[in-house]
């Protein structure tokens, strides 16, 4: 059946309409208007005053939520995951491993890449991986964060292949270590296959950094996390992140992994188009305090913070909080921060339509906020995701 919503202005991705409608039907968007030249469709009306339609949000970095991790990969894992996803207004997101084993790795890639490929169960109101973000093992043990130091692994090209072939091609985005030997050719080659890099998890020079980014290195995962520290004589990966005008950064905008006033930092370095927000969300997200897996990893987790001794695993932000946050750290509009987890991961991975962005025949992902950036609707695949489940 079709429904059909009303709001008081939308943002499809590329531009704002007033007093927009948008009506869908079988999980596809059929028509996007505006009520003050066209007429509203036939349909379900679903009325939302005050509110600003939107893209479904596009989490590029994410590890798991409802206690379970994507390294499962199994189709319940993603059920769950997807299911508290949807709630909170993602509508897709790459799927994020951890360093693990190499055999650990192949079999979490072959089962995501073969959940991917399925796609969700028919009629279902959950988010979906549209691809994976491999976060290890190529990252460098001085700035390994909670990635177990036995288990890095050089920038072997070959290992890639085998992660490549065992993904079929569903790697997305890759984080890589650009200080690592190989870095650079590794770099190269994956680009070369549609991979996107993502320089971090690195202690690495400001050389070593735009050597890699001159192979091809695309963005920085998770700013001022798990980086050598800006100094004023060597800028370091850091320095090369905040002032390359190309490249985009992510940011965990929890309050916890930054504070507001580096959130501002990156906000005026990166801007309205090179800027993402991420959640680096792990299993515990949307679950009580407690102990969980990230990966191999047992985490514990208190007061929001995800922790493996001293040391911060992952979070358990999910992006419609990281908004409100964004908004009230910097002071930017709503609208500015929609970018950030809309059109810019989309660009950066490379998706030029149906994520991301609200277009005719696309699939019906779309989020409603109030003026402060307050999620007050989420529909995936057309059908309403927020009811029922907490938030």
């Amino acid at each position: 059946m079709r429904t059909v919503l009303t709001a008081e202005k939308l943002w499809d991705g590329t531009r704002w309409i007033e007093q927009p409608f948008v009506s869908f039907d079988d999980g596809r968007i059929e028509t996007i208007g505006s009520r003050l030249t066209d007429k509203l469709p036939a349909g379900e009306h679903v009325e939302l005053p005050g509110a600003m339609l939107a893209p479904g949000f596009f989490d590029v970095h994410i590890h798991g939520a409802s206690g379970h991790d994507v390294m499962e990969a199994t189709p319940d894992a993603l059920t769950k995951v997807g299911g508290m996803l949807g709630s909170h207004g993602t509508g897709a997101y790459l799927a994020t491993t951890v360093t693990a084993t190499v055999d650990a790795t192949l079999r979490s890639l072959e089962g995501l890449s073969k959940l991917i490929a399925r796609g969700p169960e028919e009629g279902s109101s959950v988010a979906w991986p549209v691809g994976i973000h491999l976060e290890g093992p190529f990252l460098s043990h001085a700035k390994r964060g909670v990635h177990p130091p036995a288990l890095l692994q050089a920038a072997d090209i070959g290992l890639f292949d085998k992660f490549w072939e065992a993904a079929d091609g569903k790697i997305r985005l890759m984080t890589l270590a650009p200080e690592l030997p190989g870095a650079v050719e590794l770099a190269r080659h994956a680009t070369a296959k549609g991979v996107r890099i993502s320089v971090g998890h690195s202690d690495a020079t400001a050389a070593e950094t735009r050597a890699v980014i001159a192979a091809g290195a695309v963005s920085a995962t998770h700013t001022f996390n798990a980086m050598r520290a800006l100094d004023h004589r060597e800028p370091g990966i850091l320095g090369v992140v905040l002032t390359d005008d190309n490249l985009f950064a992510e940011l965990i905008c929890d309050g916890i992994h930054n504070t507001p006033e580096m959130v501002k930092i990156w906000w005026r370095s990166k801007g309205l188009e090179r800027a993402i927000l991420v959640t680096d969300g792990m299993s515990a997200t949307g679950m009580p305090d407690g102990e969980y897996q990230l990966g191999e990893i047992t985490v514990q987790v208190a007061n929001g913070r995800a922790s493996f001794g001293d040391v911060l695993a992952g979070s358990v932000l999910t992006l419609d909080r990281a908004l409100t946050n964004f908004v009230a750290f910097t002071g930017a509009t709503v609208e500015q921060g929609l970018r950030l987890l809309t059109a810019n991961p989309a660009t950066m991975t490379g998706f030029d339509s149906g994520i991301g962005r609200l277009e005719v025949g696309g699939v019906a992902n779309l989020v409603a906020l109030d003026g402060s950036g307050r999620l007050k609707a989420s529909f995936v695949r057309g059908r309403r995701a927020d009811q029922g489940i907490g938030r």
